[in-house]
């Protein structure tokens, strides 16, 4: 084994038996668990640090941080689901007993024998786990597959595909009086007539436009190949804006871990 990683974990090590020690005794006298307290926001602190190592070059802290991640929150929403979908919603409408042993009120109101079907589907998904036997597991999965593709397809269409048809419709002549009404009350105001208008054609040029460039059985020249490259520079500005608002999202998530690290951690902000 090599003397480089040896080295590097022992300061690893040093470095958070140093950082736990001195966290703890900070809060000595306020925290009653100041052990604890200290060992919470070290760990969480170092797992931090193990990710963002990410950035020099991939290695086994982060490798570690990864795995601890991935295996703490498939072990969370899976308690999660056997206590709110299994224990809160399956057991008090099928069984009295079992309702009783994990102390939850029994809705006899309720009681469908349709609710074991679930239950038979999600026994055939554990299948998969043998070998011989693991080709069962592909029938439930298809039907929660195929299920939940369809419901999805009328909700999606819903808010996806009609409301936005919907938003394209707006009036190009906003309360619209006449020219004398216009100028006599024009302003630059965004709730104003002008502006309300400007919008409007904008966003009814835009969808246009845009559809303009995915009409293929026409060659794009002249005026209609000038609108086509309008619809680009629409399809890109939206495109632009959404991947903007993902990086701003990213973004806030870096500013929180920063600000625990300097602030919760080392204390160095208020």
């Amino acid at each position: 084994m090599k003397k480089a990683p040896i080295i590097t974990l022992a300061g690893v090590i040093i470095l958070f038996i140093v950082s736990w020690f001195l966290k703890s005794n900070s809060v000595s006298g306020v925290e009653e668990n100041y052990l604890l307290y200290g060992l919470k926001y070290t760990f969480a602190a170092f797992l931090t640090l193990a990710i963002f190592s990410f950035l020099y070059q991939d290695n086994p802290y982060y490798k570690f941080a990864e795995h601890l991640f991935v295996g703490v929150s498939a072990a969370f929403w899976m308690s999660m689901g056997f206590w709110t979908t299994i224990v809160g919603n399956l057991i008090p409408r099928i069984s009295e007993s079992l309702s009783n042993f994990f102390e939850i009120p029994y809705n006899p109101d309720n009681h469908n024998y349709f609710y074991f079907i679930p239950v038979i589907l999600g026994i055939l998904l554990i299948m998969r786990l043998t070998r011989k036997y693991g080709w069962i597991s592909r029938w439930p999965l298809a039907f929660i597959v195929g299920t939940t593709a369809g419901l999805n397809f009328i909700r999606y269409l819903r808010s996806d595909f009609i409301n936005q048809v919907k938003a394209t419709f707006v009036p190009l002549l906003v309360n619209w009086n006449g020219f004398g009404d216009f100028f006599s009350n024009f302003s630059f105001s965004s709730s104003g007539q002008f502006v309300m208008m400007v919008a409007n054609w904008i966003i009814f040029l835009g969808v246009f436009c845009g559809l303009i460039y995915f009409y293929f059985s026409k060659e794009h020249k002249g005026a209609f190949g000038f609108a086509s490259k309008i619809g680009i520079w629409i399809l890109m500005v939206t495109f632009g804006a959404s991947f903007g608002y993902t990086v701003m999202g990213r973004i806030s998530l870096l500013v929180g871990r920063l600000t625990f690290l300097f602030r919760d951690w080392l204390g160095l902000i208020n």
